[in-house]
């Protein structure tokens, strides 16, 4: 971010929330956001798929549990996290940072997980990616 600010790079590929107030202010303009749609914040910013259709690449934070922890363990933070981004005034914080919670159920989480391994898994395979 230093370096597309002073100059030194002319593109970068940023998350909404690190770019936001850059672009609010006026000293980065957004050129897309990488969401399927674009974001409500800012509205004015096109999303990639509005000139390349089908393209989506989304960033998402969840928790996660060690393997064996008690399902009912599971059902309550799951309950409690879920309750807290329905909080009007958490939304509304999140969205002022440009981010959309999704309140999912564990069953719900685990298949973004698995759609997101498929995803980037034929991604790195296509691209011929290796580890270092």
């Amino acid at each position: 971010m230093t370096d597309l600010i002073g100059g030194q790079i002319q593109v970068l590929w940023a998350s909404l929330p690190a770019a936001l107030e850059y672009v609010r202010a006026g000293t980065l303009r957004g050129l897309a956001v990488t969401s399927a749609a674009r974001s409500e914040v800012p509205p004015d910013v096109p999303a990639v798929g509005e000139f390349v259709p089908g393209y989506e690449a989304s960033a998402w934070f969840g928790l996660g549990a060690p393997k064996n922890t008690p399902k009912e363990v599971i059902q309550k933070l799951n309950s409690e996290i879920n309750a807290i981004l329905t909080d009007q005034k958490i939304k509304t914080k999140l969205a002022d940072l440009g981010c959309s919670p999704l309140a999912l159920s564990p069953a719900e989480f685990g298949k973004l997980l698995s759609e997101d391994i498929v995803k980037w898994g034929k991604v790195i395979r296509a691209a011929n990616i290796k580890p270092e």
